[in-house]
Order: C-alpha cells, then structure tokens, then sequence
C-alpha cells in the first residue's frame, strides 16, 4: 500500500490504481498524465478496500483479477459512492457483466492506448460510463440467446438495439453517435443501461430456472 504526497492540484482527478502487478501500476502511473492524481495504490482487493476508504478517491481503476476477492469485491464495497473502472485483460461476457452488476462504471481492456485511456478515465471520472466498445459484441451475443427463450427482447428500446447491433459491428461511440444524430455520451449511456438490463434477464432466468426444477 503506498500513498502518494499532496498536490497543490486541486482540479485533478483523485485516483487510487489497484493491482497486483507493480510494474503495471507504475505504467499507468505515468500514462495517466497532468489531469491525474494518484493519491494510492494497492495490490489486492482487501488494500484496496483499505486505502480507497482513507483517501477518498474520485476514480479506482482496477484490475478485475487480482487476490482476494478482485475488482468484483472493489466494486461491491464502493461502486455506489466511487466511480469504479476496471481495466482488465479479460474480454469475457460473464466478467463484463458481473463487473457491471457488482457497480462497476467503466469496464476497460488492458490494450487500450494511453490517449484512449486517459480520455475513457476523465470521462469516467465526470460520471459517464466507459466501456470498450468491442465489447458490445459480447453483449449482443447475450441478448439474443436470452431473447430466444425469454421475454428479454422486450427489456430493451428500440434505440438500444439499434445502438447495440452498430457497435457489436465495430463502429466506435463517435461514429454511432454521427449515424444516429446523438451524442456519443448518449451512445455510452444506452450501452450502460442494456448492459444492466441484460444482467437483471440473466438473474430472472437463474431465478425461473430454479422454481421448474424445483430448487427454491
């Protein structure tokens, strides 16, 4: 656990880096740039929970994977208070949406370029939520098994599945955004509320699943 001195910065991001790699916190550390400041770091979630609690962060970046408990117990504890992103390697549907349930409010890959990450960060950090848009081809993929057997298709608006099926074709937020004539924050905020819709289908199912083979 380690805490960085003060700055005289009032304006900058307050970010705590959680990892259980070094080397890679101080990475981003120094991607991160001016409009960032790094008030604590740790190596697992447990520290995590700890130094977030001390100092008070605007932002966690986090690592979906790390000991005793991950970014999914990060989240849990803080994601109603914090704004918590997770920058991962994973690109798997079911951590993407657990991470998503737990109160995640950005889900970002680890190959993300510094410019891309400084910019998905800031945004975050002013309460919009980030996501990678290739990963909204997993999604996708969610929502039409679930809507094969379920009521979930009726879950989602018209615009989310329009703005589901651009991005699960690797258009990028901007570019929807200019095809549909929205903004691309706008584009973001569907992706966030199809992402929670798509978990709630997922836990009814568990939930019916369990009263027909009589497991309740």
């Amino acid at each position: 656990m380690s805490t960085t001195e003060a700055s005289s910065n009032r304006s900058q991001v307050k970010v705590v880096l959680c990892d259980d790699h070094p080397i890679w916190r101080s990475g981003v550390r120094a991607d991160l740039g001016e409009n960032f400041w790094v008030v604590g770091e740790a190596g697992d979630a447990d520290e995590a929970i700890a130094v977030i609690g001390e100092t008070k962060p605007d932002l966690v970046v986090c690592d979906l994977h790390m000991p005793k408990g991950g970014g999914i117990k990060v989240a849990k504890e803080f994601g109603d208070s914090t704004r918590v992103v997770m920058l991962t390697v994973s690109e798997q549907e079911r951590d993407l949406l657990d991470a998503v349930a737990a109160g995640a409010s950005g889900y970002l890959v680890k190959s993300t370029p510094p410019d891309e990450l400084r910019d998905g960060l800031w945004r975050a950090a002013q309460g919009e939520p980030v996501f990678s848009p290739a990963l909204a081809a997993l999604v996708l993929g969610e929502f039409r098994r679930l809507a094969k057997g379920t009521e979930s298709h009726a879950a989602l608006s018209d615009r989310e599945r329009e703005v589901l099926t651009y991005v699960a074709r690797g258009h990028t937020y901007k570019e929807i955004g200019a095809e549909l004539f929205i903004a691309d924050k706008t584009v973001e905020n569907h992706v966030r509320n199809i992402l929670s819709k798509l978990h709630l289908n997922r836990r009814q199912e568990l939930i019916r699943y369990a009263v027909e083979h009589g497991l309740d």
